[in-house]
């Protein structure tokens, strides 16, 4: 009881832990999900503005007929707080408009920034960059503001002149830094930044601190994660990580939780569940004493007396005493013992009927089988005008059938059921032609053995039908019997077309489907006669692979046919 509580102790516990974890995750997913969401709408309406002045101005008018920076202008007013400034380039880094600015820096060229670059680099498709302070014109304020550049490569049409530029807007960094510290203000134990593919971090709520070397991020690694949440270690800290990718962006939104954190709130219930188990432990101690002196020594002598049902008395001299429920046992296992051999006999009764019908109700599948491919034979040759061969199958059925028919037993010994094997293969030679060559070696020590009957002609059929049919007079199958270390082993190879290493297995554990070529039964029939006769160790096993033929061989134990059963059989078969 104590160690049985101890564990279910640790383990809701562990169950607790677990659930606390995902939890976490959970939380964290929906968190990123939302951030990401937020994100993903200041950038779609950046590109909106782009995508405006782009299609409905550069594409359809001529810049030499003016108008550009009144569009910019009024786009610039309706956004500007979350737009530092709006403007454009040809193809030289010459500003061809721009709002608010009034003038361009001296010595600063548009063509080399990396905004400029990225645009022209991804021909046409938007490019973000990283925050970096927008220096290229002299500020209005005289304050350099922090931007996100989003720019991309148009075509802008001047004098009738079609030529490439670039379109900039110069996002203010602050809007995005306030939506990304509004989101870490009310985390306690996680907390999200912002960074792109190669690991630079756009936001961070300690950037501050990354910038003065005194903490450090793992975004590099963690900025190459796909999206979903995992398990990470930087600087022997132990950290649950969750990415997501912004839309249309090499941006990651990294949500990170320090596994210490998790285990914080466990810890503060720690110390109440401990003193719980404990509690309940000894008072589980003290029950069990208590129960002990009341049932365990009346409990004691009745094992004592049930002993000897055991040893194989069914007519004990069981114990009844002690308690009510005690004593209740003990006269309800002595009634029970009174009706044991009555039972067992009766058990052992059915059980034998039970195989016996099994056992001729899978003999009985074999023989239709078999009766019908031999008839099909013969009819096929008398079409021929084969009535020679017709009549000598004829001769070789009616031998066939005086091991099935003529004597009503299901086992008989090796030697008839090789006779058996051989005249089936004289009448598939003539069916076939002689396609294939047939040899039998079989051990004269084991011809006296029992065996049950049928079992080699179902197989021999599949190698013909299955394996050497087609071969043109190349088939071969060998019969081989001999004694290996006391048992009989009995194998029929071929040199046919094999099968799969996946296919022999199920041959022997599923029943195979029915087809216009067999009954549908064949080996797996053989296999589970011989097991329900000799006993599941033995029946049979199959080798194959394609193109290199298949080999399947009896295990059987080596037991001598009774000599009463002999006889009888050579009474009825004669």
């Amino acid at each position: 009881m104590v160690i049985s509580l101890a564990f279910l102790g640790f383990t809701l516990y562990w169950y607790f832990a677990g659930r606390v974890r995902e939890q976490t995750a959970e939380n964290m997913e929906q968190l990123i999900s939302q951030t990401s969401v937020n994100i993903e709408t200041y950038l779609r309406n950046m590109r909106l503005i782009s995508d405006t002045i782009y299609l409905r101005k550069l594409k359809e008018s001529d810049l030499s007929e003016g108008g550009l920076d009144e569009w910019m202008h009024v786009l610039y007013e309706e956004n500007k707080d979350s737009i530092i400034g709006i403007s454009c380039y040809d193809g030289d880094g010459r500003i061809i408009a721009g709002v608010p600015f009034v003038e361009e820096k001296e010595g600063i060229e548009a063509r080399t920034q990396d905004w400029f670059l990225g645009a022209v680099k991804n021909g046409g498709e938007f490019y973000l960059s990283i925050p970096h302070i927008q220096n290229l014109y002299v500020p209005i304020s005289y304050a350099y503001p922090w931007v996100v550049s989003l720019s991309r490569e148009v075509e802008i049409l001047e004098g009738g002149t079609l030529r490439k530029g670039v379109l900039l807007i110069d996002m203010d960094y602050t809007a995005i830094e306030k939506l990304l510290k509004r989101v870490n203000r009310n985390q306690q134990r996680q907390y999200v930044y912002l960074c792109d593919s190669s690991g630079q971090i756009i936001f961070h709520p300690k950037q501050n601190r990354i910038n003065a070397g005194i903490y450090k991020e793992n975004s590099i690694v963690e900025g190459g994660f796909q999206n979903g949440t995992k398990r990470d270690r930087y600087f022997g800290e132990e950290r649950l990580v969750t990415v997501r990718t912004v839309k249309n962006t090499d941006w990651k939104i990294v949500c990170v939780t320090l596994e210490r954190n998790i285990w914080t709130g466990l810890y503060e219930s720690t110390y109440y569940f401990i003193l719980l188990v404990v509690v309940s432990i000894l008072a589980a101690l003290v029950l069990n004493f208590l129960v002990s002196m009341w049932i365990t020594i009346p409990l004691e002598k009745l094992t004592d007396s049930v002993k000897v049902a055991d040893d194989g008395n069914l007519d004990p001299d069981i114990y009844v005493g002690g308690n009510t429920e005690v004593r209740y046992l003990g006269q309800t296992l002595k009634d029970a013992a009174g009706k044991m051999r009555a039972l067992w006999e009766d058990f052992k009764r059915e059980e034998a009927e039970r195989q016996k019908s099994t056992f001729e109700a899978l003999q009985s599948q074999i023989n239709p089988h078999f009766l019908y491919n031999t008839l099909d034979s013969i009819v096929w040759m008398i079409e021929g005008e084969q009535y020679r061969d017709a009549v000598g199958m004829v001769r070789n059925l009616a031998s066939l059938f005086r091991i099935s028919l003529s004597r009503g037993k299901t086992i008989i010994s090796i030697e008839d059921e090789i006779r058996h094997a051989r005249n089936y293969m004289d009448i598939q030679k003539m069916r076939y032609h002689d396609a294939f060559t047939v040899e039998f070696e079989v051990d004269p020590a084991i011809l006296q053995a029992s065996t049950v009957k049928l079992i080699l002609q179902p197989v021999l059929e599949n190698a013909i039908e299955y394996g050497v049919s087609q071969m043109d007079g190349e088939g071969e199958i060998f019969v081989r019997g001999e004694i290996k270390d006391g048992e009989i082993c009995l194998c029929v190879s071929d040199n046919g077309l094999g099968m799969e290493e996946e296919v022999a297995e199920r041959l022997l554990t599923d029943r195979p489907k029915k087809t216009a070529r067999g009954s549908g039964v064949g080996l797996l029939n053989v296999h589970r006669r011989l097991q329900l006769y000799f006993g599941e160790e033995y029946g049979l096993s199959i080798e194959s692979a394609p193109d290199e033929g298949t080999q399947v061989g009896f295990h059987l134990p080596f037991k001598p046919l009774e000599q009463k059963e002999a006889k009888e059989y050579e009474g009825k078969g004669r």
